[in-house]
């Protein structure tokens, strides 16, 4: 079954969240991790722009989720920029704090958020800071092992296992 998605908006601002309304689920993670592949392969279409250059995605964009046959949509995926590595100004990456920490701490409606993490790098610090964060604020978090098909089974594994640690 197809779900039908639609884009939303983006926000760069608090002020320009839309009204909490449905579920939502936020898609973090670093620069160029997937999030944006991620979205579009749980939707089975394109809909969340991807590109090969980190920091593409500089706001926070939102999609509506609807199941076919049903008349409203029942769901929310949000993707947010990714930090790390991106070719941004330092100007940007310093603004979003400004929607991005109120949008994972006070967001009445934001339900799971999906913290992507590529397995062909080590984790970083920043993943370990990411996931202290929203433990912190206590959102249900779910950790997804993205690029996964570019390693053997073997390594794979051995990845899982010490991402899971």
């Amino acid at each position: 079954m197809r779900v039908l998605a639609r884009f939303m908006m983006s926000a760069s601002d608090a002020n320009q969240f839309p009204a909490p309304a449905l579920p939502e689920v936020a898609f973090l993670g670093r620069s160029n991790v997937g999030k944006s592949s991620v979205i579009n392969s749980l939707l089975g279409a394109k809909i969340a722009k991807t590109s090969s250059t980190p920091g593409r995605t500089r706001a926070i964009n939102f999609f509506e989720i609807r199941w076919p046959g049903k008349p409203e949509p029942e769901l929310i995926f949000t993707d947010l920029p990714g930090y790390g590595y991106a070719r941004i100004s330092r100007e940007i990456s310093q603004q979003w704090p400004s929607f991005i920490d109120p949008y994972l701490k006070q967001r009445p409606c934001l339900a799971l958020c999906v913290a992507l993490i590529d397995v062909n790098v080590p984790p970083q610090s920043a993943d370990r800071q990411l996931l202290d964060f929203l433990s912190g604020i206590k959102r249900p978090t779910l950790i997804v092992a993205t690029k996964s098909d570019r390693l053997s089974d073997n390594r794979l594994h051995n990845v899982l296992q010490t991402l899971a640690k």
